[in-house]
């Protein structure tokens, strides 16, 4: 694999970072509805520090993502395309992301995970405070974790 770079998203990015979401293997059977029509959009982008691993740079395939929402101090998205599970893609974001929270001032940054994904966020240094219980598409309990940044 080539070098692999993250970058800050821009709106041009919305397609790309939209299509990893809806075609991601961990939203398929019970959790489809979940990313079903869901749209990463440009406004967004541009609105929260959203940030890209890609290999080969700005041109280069997009490998995954991550939003943050600095005001809220949560992890709002985060993804790492199929094929680029297992490769340290996911850990990389989480790295980069801690590093962000830290330098905006936060002291923790929360997140409500996806079923699947808890054991991902625990290996990278969560650590579980909860569960979210079912609201509006979402019919089951989601683990909640954080993690200390400061």
């Amino acid at each position: 694999m080539s070098d692999i770079s993250i970058r800050r998203a821009t709106a041009d990015d919305s397609k790309r970072l939209t299509r990893l979401v809806r075609t991601s293997g961990a939203y398929r059977g019970d959790y489809a509805a979940m990313v079903e029509g869901y749209q990463v959009g440009g406004p967004y982008i541009e609105h929260h520090p959203v940030f890209v691993a890609s290999d080969d740079g700005d041109g280069g395939r997009v490998l995954g993502f991550y939003a943050l929402l600095v005001d809220e101090a949560e992890l709002d998205l985060a993804f790492v395309a199929d094929a680029a599970q297992g490769l340290g893609i996911g850990r990389l974001l989480m790295e980069h992301m801690t590093g962000q929270a830290r330098a905006a001032g936060l002291a923790s940054v929360r997140v409500v995970a996806h079923p699947p994904a808890e054991e991902f966020y625990l290996r990278t240094g969560a650590v579980r405070t909860g569960t979210v219980p079912p609201t509006g598409r979402i019919h089951w309990e989601r683990p909640e974790l954080r993690y200390d940044v400061a």
